[in-house]
């Protein structure tokens, strides 16, 4: 099911050797596509990618994201291809913006749209085999950049993109846009419309450009404790990271989100509230934020996840993530999806989250 992907490792894994008995079953099950995000603790991206390229037969494999400015290009071009030739064309490189505040934390420059759009521009050609001498841009100045000159690889590129300016180039220069979670329909809608505009005035297939949706997916066979974890946990992180564009993009009241900011429990934590809350810590944040706001997820009986899967189809999507579920965690909301999925409407896919369907017609 080349329409579904899933989050390896989802929430804080106590060791990365998870991720090995999450990818067999989502193969199994017949998930098509497995993202990886990255935190700086034990989920180095590269390392994850690797691992999932080697117990994988079929699966897509996206980093979903990491940040360019974390590594020379020539590391992340390196690691590109090596993860395209061990998985004969699987693998997907997913970039983001990430947080300013960690990377001035870590003495990084901020990631800006122009960088981005350079990027995606030199990883194409390096990944053509092509040799730049003297290398200047808004990235920085190397005098000598190239991987092999005999490469004449297509390795497809992803976005996770938030605002305006990120959705449209996506459409103009990815081969996919990863969307936030906890999005409105009509701000999925209205992405997706972004992204797909975008492309058509670059000249390029609509259709090449794969939208994904990332839909919690929190079904009430899940215990309570972890229920209110990959829910209010989950928002709250969100809300402490990049709330005013949360709240922007969503069209939401900003006032909900001043007084979340301003109440105790979250002026004097520590952390990221969806890793070191306790469950008591959990239901007073609850009380912080809008039930509107939480229900932007696939909530309650499977046949009701499902309908909130395929609802993000409806709204334009291309794909849908299961996000912050494992494999095991979503085994009864796939196999309801199995019972109602339109096997037709996704034949076109690859099995890469990202590679243009017009790449295998």
């Amino acid at each position: 099911m080349n329409e579904l992907g899933f989050y390896a490792l989802a929430g804080a894994p106590k060791t990365p050797r998870d991720l090995i008995e999450e990818v067999e079953l989502a193969e199994k099950i017949g998930i098509g596509n497995c993202f990886l995000s990255e935190r700086f603790n034990i989920k180095e991206a590269a390392t994850l990618s690797g691992a999932v390229g080697s117990v994988s037969k079929s699966m897509g494999i996206a980093t979903a994201a990491t940040n360019h400015n974390t590594r020379h290009p020539l590391v992340t071009g390196s690691y590109a291809s090596t993860m395209h030739f061990l998985t004969e064309g699987r693998f997907a490189l997913g970039l983001g913006r990430g947080i300013d505040l960690l990377f001035k934390a870590m003495g990084l420059p901020k990631i800006t749209t122009q960088q981005l759009e350079e990027f995606a521009h030199l990883m194409r050609r390096l990944h053509q085999g092509e040799t730049l001498i003297g290398y200047k841009s808004s990235l920085g100045e190397w005098p000598f950049l190239r991987l092999d000159p005999d490469f004449n690889e297509y390795i497809p590129l992803i976005l996770t993109a938030f605002g305006p300016n990120a959705l449209a180039l996506g459409g103009r220069a990815f081969d996919a846009v990863v969307l936030h979670t906890f999005f409105t329909d009509e701000t999925t809608k209205r992405c997706v419309k972004n992204v797909k505009e975008a492309a058509i005035e670059s000249g390029r297939n609509p259709s090449d450009v794969r939208v994904w949706s990332c839909l919690a997916v929190v079904g009430d066979h899940l215990p309570v404790e972890l229920h209110l974890k990959k829910t209010v946990g989950r928002m709250a992180t969100y809300l402490q990271a990049y709330g005013d564009l949360m709240v922007k993009t969503n069209q939401w009241d900003p006032s909900y989100l001043s007084k979340f900011r301003d109440s105790e429990i979250i002026k004097n934590f520590q952390g990221a509230i969806d890793q070191k809350a306790s469950f008591q810590e959990l239901e007073v944040i609850k009380e912080l934020i809008p039930n509107s706001w939480l229900s932007n997820a696939a909530l309650g009986t499977p046949k009701e996840c499902v309908y909130e899967i395929n609802k993000q189809f409806d709204l334009g999507c291309d794909g849908v993530i299961l996000h912050g579920a494992s494999p095991q965690e979503l085994l009864p909301v796939v196999e309801e999806y199995k019972r109602q999925r339109e096997t037709k409407r996704f034949s076109h896919l690859p099995n890469n989250p990202a590679l243009p369907p017009s790449m295998c017609a």
